[in-house]
């Protein structure tokens, strides 16, 4: 069929053109409905984000009020006596009669030196001494001889006054001797090595069988008597014109009366379970430390502590009108302390403070914030300077920070 001369029906004219008609209105449709999606997602885009609500943090005014702050000195413990136990003669260590780091009592016998030297020495002396006794008996006989022929001039006068010479000299004789054989009985005792006071023993260098002198560098052992302890430590200048600051008294000895009980921290951190009492202070400064030492006695009947033991002595001082800052609201960042306060436009502000003791979990502040001041208690890891919070006030919170 030739398609030039091809015609269509008038009926197929009659339905084709609506079926046109309406395509076109469908594609007008969803091409309206892309373009709204398109704008409205534009209008999304160019639209400012809503900012969040500033944070709801806890924050706390801030008071003054008396207070204790405690400070912590190292402190060094040794017994109330701590003696070194050493020969007095020299000779061969015979016996050792302790062992190290027993108890022992006053005059308990330690150590054993070889006696037979020393008791030689002694019959030696005694030798020399009734020898002297029997020259002075000749003595004695010879003036009782001379005494009457020189009264009946029989003999000069001359021989009598030489006999009662010789009598003197050889009572003098005596007197060495018996000095002799005091000096050999002590000589002697020290061979027997006994404990001077009560205590417990410390390391024996020296076994049985060495050889033994006074002159040694190195003691026998050590003995210390801890029933009570002794613990030093020293203040710095400032804090010794503090500490004496603190009590009444007219001169430094009343003061001393009138100290609180001090407390021991033991290496573990642990309190020791009694109290002590400062008793000393120092004649003077270190002129190399600038410290000044103190003394603080501790009872200690079960032996828990001994000399040598280290600790830490904290002393507490009182504060009037303390201002406190609760230990939870600051931060440290290069070893400066900060706070964040609250101004009146509810925006917070990085405030240094200068911290000068410690009391429970709260710092005492010398400088930064004052009395009246609101300060951020919590969530303040997070806040940046000049930043708005929402203040929630609570005297519960309050309450427990301030608490003694």
């Amino acid at each position: 069929m030739d398609p030039e001369n091809f015609r269509i029906p008038q009926f197929f004219k009659r339905n084709v053109q609506p079926i046109k008609t309406t395509m076109k209105m469908k594609n007008v449709i969803i091409t309206s409905f892309i373009l709204a999606l398109v704008l409205s997602s534009c209008a999304d885009k160019n639209q400012a984000p809503t900012a969040p609500p500033p944070p709801v943090l806890p924050v706390l005014a801030i008071t003054s009020a008396n207070t204790t702050t405690d400070a912590e000195y190292p402190a060094a413990i040794q017994g109330t006596v701590d003696v070194e136990i050493r020969p007095q003669v020299s000779g061969n260590l015979e016996r050792v009669y302790v062992d190290e780091g027993s108890y022992v009592s006053k005059g308990q016998t330690l150590f054993k030196i070889n006696e037979r030297p020393f008791r030689e020495q002694l019959n030696n002396a005694l030798a020399s001494l009734h020898a002297a006794e029997a020259a002075l008996i000749n003595a004695n006989l010879e003036v009782d001889k001379l005494t009457p022929l020189v009264q009946n001039k029989v003999v000069s006068d001359y021989q009598l006054k030489t006999a009662k010479a010789s009598q003197k000299i050889a009572a003098a004789n005596i007197e060495q001797a018996k000095a002799m054989v005091g000096s050999a009985k002590i000589n002697l005792g020290y061979t027997n090595v006994t404990a001077p006071v009560s205590g417990y023993i410390g390391r024996l260098p020296k076994k049985q069988g060495s050889l033994v002198s006074a002159s040694d560098v190195e003691a026998l052992t050590t003995l210390s008597d801890v029933h009570e302890v002794f613990a030093y430590f020293s203040l710095g200048e400032t804090d010794f014109i503090n500490f004496k600051a603190q009590y009444a008294g007219n001169s430094l000895g009343d003061k001393i009366k009138k100290l609180p009980p001090v407390t021991l921290i033991l290496a573990d951190n642990n309190a020791y379970p009694q109290t002590g009492k400062i008793d000393m202070v120092d004649g003077q400064f270190d002129k190399t430390t600038g410290a000044i030492t103190i003394r603080a006695t501790f009872p200690n009947a079960n032996g828990t502590l001994r000399s040598g033991n280290t600790g830490r002595i904290r002393l507490g001082l009182n504060h009037d009108d303390a201002i406190l800052v609760p230990q939870a609201a600051t931060i440290e960042m290069q070893d400066k302390v900060f706070v964040f306060t609250v101004g009146k436009d509810n925006k917070v502000t990085k405030m240094p403070i200068t911290v000068v003791g410690k009391s429970g979990t709260n710092y005492l502040i010398k400088e930064g914030v004052k009395t009246g001041d609101q300060i951020v208690l919590s969530g303040i890891d997070k806040l940046q300077d000049g930043q708005a919070i929402q203040p929630e006030k609570s005297t519960k919170v309050a309450e427990v920070t301030n608490k003694k």
